[in-house]
């Protein structure tokens, strides 16, 4: 399962703990396509997922606001919860990128 947030009102993004959103995040346009054909936009953004992995995709709201506790990196079992942070971003908790993997 892949999860991918939006947030069709544009105006309630959780900036004070996600940071703001990239440009293209309010376009409504990306709003629409997202909701429409999920799989075809996280491409597009560098997101490629097996046609097996299901996508869910949570609409954001006044009242609640969604954010993605991004999938672990392989690779990182030894990682301490400070190392692990430095790989979490703005865009995979909006699940449009998957965290980084190690280097």
């Amino acid at each position: 399962m892949h999860n991918l947030i939006i947030c069709s009102l544009c105006s309630c993004f959780p900036w004070p703990v996600l940071g703001l959103p990239p440009y293209w995040y309010k376009d409504p346009v990306f709003r629409a396509r997202a909701a429409r054909e999920p799989r075809k936009v996280l491409a597009e953004v560098g997101v490629h997922l097996p046609e097996e992995t299901e996508i869910g995709v949570w609409d954001s709201s006044g009242t609640a606001r969604w954010f993605v506790i991004p999938e672990r990196p392989a690779a990182t079992e030894d990682f301490t919860e400070a190392q692990l942070m430095e790989l979490v971003t703005t865009e995979s908790m909006m699940g449009v990128a998957l965290a980084g993997a190690p280097s």
